[in-house]
C-alpha cells in the first residue's frame, strides 16, 4: 500500500464536508460563484485547525 499523507489522505473532498469553517467555506463558494477565484489565499491560524 503506497504512503499517503494524512493532510491528503484525511482532507474534505466537498465543500459540505468541511467542519467547523463555515465563514471560510462559504466565502471561497461565493468566490467561485462569482468567478473571481484568486491565485492564491493565505490561510492562517494556530496548528491544527484544518489549514492545508
Amino acid at each position: 500500500m503506497p504512503y499517503v499523507a494524512l493532510y491528503r489522505k484525511f482532507r474534505p473532498p466537498t465543500f459540505e464536508d468541511v467542519k467547523g469553517q463555515d465563514h471560510i467555506v462559504t466565502t471561497l463558494k461565493n468566490q467561485i460563484r462569482s468567478d473571481r477565484v484568486g491565485h492564491a489565499y493565505l490561510f492562517c491560524g494556530t496548528r491544527g485547525t484544518g489549514k492545508t
